[in-house]
C-alpha cells in the first residue's frame, strides 16, 4: 500500500518562500511519476509540477515557472516543492500524487493512483 504524507505548509507573506515535502512509503518508486497539485476554495484541483524518479524531466504549470522547483531525494523517498516569490494566488491546499508509470498525461489529476492528505499554504498580501 502506497502512502504519501505531505508537510511544510503554513502561512507566509507575499514574496516569501516555503518548501513542501512529500514522504512516500510502501514500495520502490524508481519508475514512478510524482506530481504536486493544488486546490483553492471553490476551484478545481489544478496541476502545479511533476517529475519522474527515473529521469531528469520536470514539468510546471506556467504560473509557477521560475518560482517553484520540484525535486526528489531517492534515498529518502521524498519529493519536495520549493516555492519562492509566493503570491496570494498561490493560496491553496497542496497535494502530492503518484503514479507508477510515466505518461504525457501527468497534468491530469485523474491519472494519478495515489494521493496525500494535503497541506495548506496561505499567502497573505
Amino acid at each position: 500500500q502506497v502512502q504519501l504524507v505531505e508537510s511544510g505548509g503554513g502561512l507566509v507573506q507575499a514574496g516569501g518562500s516555503l518548501r513542501l515535502s512529500c514522504a512516500a512509503s510502501g514500495r520502490a518508486f524508481s519508475n514512478y511519476t510524482m506530481g504536486w497539485f493544488r486546490q483553492a476554495p471553490g476551484k478545481e484541483r489544478e496541476f502545479v509540477a511533476a517529475m519522474s524518479w527515473s529521469g531528469s524531466s520536470t514539468y510546471y504549470t506556467d504560473p509557477v515557472k521560475g518560482r517553484f522547483t520540484i525535486s526528489g531525494d531517492n534515498a529518502k523517498n521524498t519529493v519536495y516543492l520549493q516555492m519562492n516569490i509566493l503570491k496570494p494566488d498561490d493560496t491553496a491546499v497542496y497535494y502530492c500524487a503518484a503514479n507508477r508509470y510515466t505518461s504525457a498525461t501527468y497534468r491530469y489529476a485523474g491519472w494519478y493512483d495515489y494521493w496525500g492528505q494535503g497541506t495548506q499554504v496561505t499567502v497573505s498580501s
